[in-house]
């Protein structure tokens, strides 16, 4: 159980003993300020202020009732009412030994695991990953990760879109180069340069155009020779999907793809059950719903449009196909969809019909996870020099040069293997982190030079303090597995670690609850900054063997900290750079 977890049960229970109702919350946070404490609760001023009663009273009958004598030096009350905890020297030196004992960094996993479905990533297959498919794959994984190592059953679900118009064009497109004799593998392995030939032929030659139409309806209708060249370009689009899967060291496999085809055989279903439910209106020849919930202040509704004129399904009909697969067969209890922020209203109306149709449990949590944009230096979405949207593939490839490039000029006697590698890992993590270390829900500008600098919350950086620190227990020609004496705090630089170390789990917890990797991000930046200030004002290979051997257990328990911790970013470390 972490700290905050820990804290927050003991006050609360003691402001209970006070007179405040069950389910006051204690509001227990780490301090701003040293100060202030390690850890302070802030929820009696709330408390008194519903019973209207003075809150340095009832802060006082609080204290009366907690006991926190086996892990605080000191408890205090200041301001009108807040709590400040101080932790123990003793208690951190304790905890930072039984961290040394665990693999897991004393982080256990949960007793109620669920069942999380989680759909990221989903690219249109039509063309290859761009850049704006990063945000949705690489925090869609740092999620993943978190959530399976504290314990939690994950369903990755990549939703990549595979069905509709657009693929009659590129199905007319690949049967006019088979006639013409076009080996279309080869023809494929160029996804954007298909896409825009296709397009050209879509939008000039009426003929073509209609074909294109016509193969619409033979794919939906099953037609087997039109199926047969939809797969062939479907395993080829998911080809390059994984080429790039694997290039961003994400932990998405073609065993996770769920399609939009998969569920079209169950579209009519959901409008059929929708209609017996009462729920559908038609609307210009169109099967609509109405919900009340989604009212302007005029009162006009944006209805949900399950069915068009003329019979076809859309986005919204797949998706509540999708979130009835998702509890009834796959049993979820919660399903986080990472999905920019532009979807937040067909989202909403989804969920909400969903609920509202019984397609999901009244317990079941339903969350979009929404993101910002990845932007040019111009404000604009990101895009090449040319002008033309950026493939991720080229993206990731250019990252890896410049790192080799940068790496390179820092380490000639390096030989070209080892420095190829160091490029791959550290060009990768930084595009990685320079999108994970952002507020999910925030645009953030793409630069070359602040994702690749060695200073700042960057990969580099981090990367950097880790090989560091990991050399720190080489240099000691110790055997760390026989580090056996306790863990002494003597100094505030070794408290400030020690404490800070205890505090990891908080953020682990912090991107399983709320979907937000910069919260772990901004606490490995800080982790490594506080290491920094310890290991220059105290001493470890040349102190003595009591207070090495301590020191040495605060700087291997930060090398586990900060590996772990990269490792559920999905980021690779570096023993040397």
């Amino acid at each position: 159980m972490n700290i905050q977890t820990l804290l927050n049960q003991r006050v609360q229970a003691a402001m209970v003993a006070a007179g405040a109702p069950e389910t006051a919350p204690a509001v227990v946070r780490q301090s701003a300020k040293v100060q202030f404490g390690d850890y302070q609760a802030n929820g009696v001023m709330g408390v008194a202020k519903q019973l209207k009663t003075n809150p340095r009273e009832l802060a006082t009958k609080v204290l009366e009732h907690l006991d926190l004598s086996d892990l605080a030096e000191k408890v205090e009350i200041a301001g009108p009412g807040f709590i400040n905890i101080f932790l123990k020297d003793t208690w951190l030196g304790s905890e930072i030994k039984a961290l040394r004992s665990s693999e897991r960094l004393h982080i256990e996993e949960v007793a109620a695991p669920e069942t999380v479905v989680v759909d990221y990533s989903s690219p249109n297959l039509a063309k290859e990953m761009h850049v704006g498919h990063l945000r949705s794959t690489v925090i869609g994984d740092a999620v993943v990760r978190t959530l399976e190592f504290l314990g939690h059953s994950v369903v990755r679900q990549n939703h990549v879109g595979d069905w509709g118009t657009q693929f009659g064009m590129l199905l007319a497109y690949m049967e006019r180069l088979r006639a013409e004799q076009t080996e279309i593998s080869m023809a494929l392995s160029d996804l954007e340069t298909f896409y825009r030939a296709a397009k050209t032929c879509f939008d000039d030659d009426a003929e073509f155009a209609v074909r294109a139409r016509e193969l619409v309806v033979a794919l939906q209708s099953g037609d087997e020779e039109c199926l047969a060249l939809w797969d062939e370009f479907i395993n080829i689009s998911l080809t390059h999907c994984e080429e790039t899967y694997q290039m961003l060291g994400v932990s998405l496999e073609r065993q996770h793809v769920m399609p939009e085809s998969a569920y079209n055989d169950d579209l009519q279903n959901v409008v059929t059950e929708l209609e017996e439910q009462g729920l559908l209106q038609e609307s210009a020849g169109a099967k609509c719903v109405f919900m009340e919930e989604f009212a302007n202040k005029d009162g006009e509704i944006t209805p949900v449009i399950v069915q068009k004129t003329g019979g076809g399904f859309l986005y919204a009909t797949t998706d509540l196909a999708a979130v009835r697969f998702r509890q009834h067969t796959l049993g979820a209890d919660r399903v986080l969809y990472f999905v920019d922020a532009r979807q937040s209203l067909h989202f909403q109306q989804i969920f909400t019909l969903s609920r509202k149709a019984g397609f999901v449990k009244e317990q079941t949590m339903l969350e979009h996870m929404p993101f910002g944009t990845v932007m040019g230096s111009d404000g604009k979405p990101f895009k090449t020099r040319s002008g033309g949207v950026a493939k991720l593939s080229d993206l990731l490839t250019e990252a890896q040069q410049r790192a080799y490039t940068l790496v390179a000029e820092k380490n000639p006697d390096m030989s070209e293997e080892e420095l190829r590698n160091i490029g791959r890992v550290v060009g990768i993590a930084s595009v990685k982190y320079a999108d994970l270390s952002k507020n999910r829900t925030s645009d953030y500008v793409f630069n070359w030079d602040s994702m690749l600098s060695f200073e700042g919350n960057t990969a580099p950086y981090l990367l950097y303090a880790y090989s560091r620190v990991a050399s720190i227990a080489k240099r000691a020609g110790i055997d760390v597995s026989a580090l056996e004496s306790g863990v002494n705090i003597n100094t505030e630089q070794e408290r400030a670690l020690a404490v800070k170390l205890c505090q990891f789990e908080e953020a682990v917890q912090s991107v399983a609850n709320d979907g937000m990797p910069h919260f772990l991000c901004a606490y490995l930046y800080e982790l490594a900054g506080t290491f920094m200030t310890f290991y220059e004002a105290c001493p470890i290979l040349n102190a003595e063997d009591d207070i090495k051997n301590s020191r040495l257990q605060l700087a291997l328990n930060t090398a586990s900290t900060l590996q772990l911790g990269l490792s559920l970013l999905g980021i690779e470390t570096l023993e040397r750079m």
